[in-house]
C-alpha cells in the first residue's frame, strides 16, 4: 500500500540561483522503515522538512495516498505524517502539559488519554509520576521521549525522525528506538518511517531499506553502506 511520493521534488536557494534539493523520487509503502545516510551537509534535513511539507519547494510535487498535498490539504496531511527534530521544543511547564498541548489546537479534535499515555509509559518502564516532573529538568534524552509520546500518541502514519538519538547516552537511544517501534508494531503494514543517522549501527538496527543524500540528490544506498562498512 502506497502512503506517500514525492515526485522530481527540488528546492533552490533563496536567490533562486542553486539548487539545494533535486530530482528527489521516493515512494513511501506500508511497512516501510526507511533510514537516510550521507555525508554532514549532504541535504537529509533539507529532504525531511521538505518531505514534512514544512518547508516550500521549487519543483515537484508530494502525494499522500495518490492525493497531491497542497495548500488546505497540508494541515490535515501534518496530522498524519510528523516530523521529529533531534532538538525538540518543549513549552514551559510539566511534561503532562506538553502532552496535552497537541490537543487544544483546532486540528486535533481527540481527547488527551490518560489510558493510552500509562500504556506507552508502562512499555518504557515508567510509571504515572513521570507526568507531574518539570520539562527544564528533563535530560536531552528524556526530552526528545516527551516528544515521541506527543507525537505518536496522535496515532500518525508516518514519522519523519530527523537524527532523534543524535548526542544521547546508549540507554536513551534505546529507549527511543523502543518507543518507536512500540508505535510501528501496533499497525506494522500500515505505517512507516524515515530515520535520518549517522549511526551505522543503528541504520541495521532500524531500516529495511536505505536511501543515500549526497549534495542534494537522493539515491540507493550502496551494498557497502547497507552492510554498514567504513
Amino acid at each position: 500500500m502506497v502512503l506517500f511520493e514525492a515526485r522530481r521534488l527540488g528546492r533552490k536557494e533563496p536567490n533562486g540561483v542553486n539548487w539545494l534539493l533535486q530530482d528527489i523520487d521516493l515512494e513511501i509503502d506500508g511497512g516501510d522503515r526507511i533510514a537516510v545516510v550521507g555525508p554532514t551537509g549532504s541535504g537529509k534535513t533539507l529532504l525531511l522538512r521538505a518531505l514534512a511539507r514544512l518547508d516550500p519547494v521549487s519543483s515537484g510535487e508530494i502525494l499522500w495516498r495518490d492525493q497531491t498535498v497542497f495548500g488546505d490539504d497540508v494541515p490535515r496531511f501534518r496530522r498524519q505524517a510528523i516530523y521529529l527534530h533531534q532538538s525538540p521544543t518543549l513549552i514551559d511547564g510539566t511534561i503532562d502539559e506538553n502532552l496535552r498541548l497537541p490537543f487544544s489546537f483546532r486540528a486535533h479534535c481527540d481527547e488527551f488519554s490518560p489510558k493510552l499515555m500509562s500504556t506507552l509509559l508502562e512499555q518504557l518502564d515508567r510509571t504515572d509520576s513521570f507526568l507531574k516532573r518539570p520539562v527544564r529538568n528533563l535530560s536531552g534524552g528524556e526530552a526528545q521521549i516527551v516528544a515521541l509520546l506527543r507525537a505518536i500518541q496522535l496515532q500518525p502514519t508516518l514519522l519523519f525522525l530527523d537524527e532523534p538519538t543524535a548526542a544521547l547516552d546508549d540507554d536513551s537511544t534505546r529507549r527511543i528506538e523502543q518507543l518507536v517501534a512500540i508505535w510501528f508494531d501496533e499497525r506494522p503494514d500500515q505505517r512507516a518511517w524515515v530515520w535520518v543517522s549517522h549511526d551505522k549501527q543503528q541504520v541495521s538496527r532500524v531500516a529495511s531499506k536505505i536511501v543515500e543524500m549526497n549534495a542534494g540528490r537522493l539515491s540507493i544506498a550502496t551494498e557497502q553502506q547497507r552492510r554498514g562498512s567504513p
